[in-house]
């Protein structure tokens, strides 16, 4: 088995696979990289049994093969390489030959057989996204997931796709992110739980994207299809929580203020505040927003004065400072919309501007209680 490949174009690949491998793996054939050539076709995967991902290469060769290749080694070695051809050459004594323009380095390989072979979907649904909507998708859900084992369903993403529209949700119990598109829509109702670890994958990948992706999938497994690679992963088990169900409907008390502004008042405001609870004060009243924070463990605190656009009830309300700041941040928008009905009820922080067309957000944050 021997091939000639691009060193740099082979890095580049490598590196996008290597963020499936952990660091630690139960089988030692999961620390490798799968190399199948097939004439001057090379498709490499990485795999954590969890999530695999594959990538097709092309390469000059008129061999086959399959061998499984030390990926941190590999990695490591690319890494050093300016731009040129790599001659990869299985020898007898069960190691791989790369020569390079001005050497020869050998690594030991495994029998690419012990590979855990790729799960292949039964009878899956299909769905096609640009590849950037989806990874502005997911960027701006998945800040929001726990990271709770005892509620593994919290843990990932919800994908409901139906012919309306697409929807995809995120929650911890304490923040809750709900991104919409009605640009895109699917053939028919599905619903599904994706996990953390295989959509950061996707969202670094797919930013930017003009390629369209193909998502197919079942009841366990899920494959993203896009450009010349594959991406297929468990799902997560489990029902999703009743999410429409906390977002509170009437909501007469409405904030409009400038977005960075708000970010940088929460942000200084509430390095004063308690540092277990986080807890920052809303004070409203007129078209003047009133931020405080107190520590009364050091008798530290601070407040700030911002002028909004407000209608409603003069109202006090308290918020976890790190929930607030993390949805702002992840907003694109100039303007914010924050709608509340009492100080006990949830929140809804809504971008005034900046969406796309057919794109909606509704964040949602849950109220602490306030220490008068």
């Amino acid at each position: 088995m021997k091939f000639i490949v691009s060193s740099t174009y082979l890095l580049k690949q490598l590196q996008v696979l290597g963020g499936v491998i952990n660091s630690s793996n139960t089988l030692p054939i999961l620390d490798n990289f799968l190399f199948e050539l097939d004439g001057s076709k090379l498709t490499v995967s990485a795999s954590d049994l969890e999530t695999t991902m594959v990538s097709l290469l092309d390469v000059e060769s008129n061999s086959n093969g399959s061998i499984a290749l030390p990926a941190r080694l590999l990695l490591e070695t690319l890494k050093t390489f300016p731009e040129q051809p790599l001659t990869f050459k299985v020898e007898v004594n069960n190691t791989v030959e790369i020569s390079s323009n001005h050497g020869k380095y050998a690594l030991a390989y495994a029998n690419g057989e012990e590979f855990p072979k790729t799960v292949a979907l039964e009878d899956p649904s299909k769905t096609i996204v640009l590849g950037d909507i989806l990874s502005s998708a997911i960027s701006k859900t998945i800040f929001a997931a726990g990271n709770d084992d005892l509620r593994p369903v919290m843990s990932g993403v919800f994908f409901q796709f139906s012919t309306e529209g697409l929807t995809f949700v995120a929650t911890d119990a304490h923040k809750l992110v709900k991104y919409t598109r009605e640009d895109v829509k699917a053939s028919q109702l599905a619903e599904f739980i994706m996990p953390k670890k295989p959509l950061n994958l996707l969202k670094g990948i797919l930013a930017g994207s003009e390629e369209e992706v193909t998502i197919e999938y079942n009841d366990s497994n899920a494959k993203f299809t896009f450009d010349n690679s594959q991406l297929i992963c468990r799902l997560i088990d489990g029902k999703y929580p009743n999410y429409e169900a906390v977002i509170p409907k009437e909501n007469p008390n409405k904030l409009m203020i400038d977005r960075t502004q708000f970010l940088n008042s929460v942000r200084r405001v509430s390095i004063f505040s308690n540092k277990t609870t986080h807890q920052i004060r809303l004070k409203i009243a007129g078209a003047e927003l009133n931020i405080s924070a107190e520590d009364i463990d050091y008798s530290n605190k601070a407040e700030e004065r911002l002028t909004c656009d407000y209608q409603g009830d003069d109202m006090q309300i308290g918020f976890n400072s790190r929930f607030l700041t993390e949805m702002l941040n992840n907003l694109n928008a100039d303007e914010v919309k924050l709608e509340m009905s009492l100080p006990n009820r949830a929140g809804i922080l809504t971008p005034a501007d900046g969406l796309d067309e057919g794109e909606s957000i509704t964040m949602l944050v849950m109220p602490v209680m306030l220490n008068n």
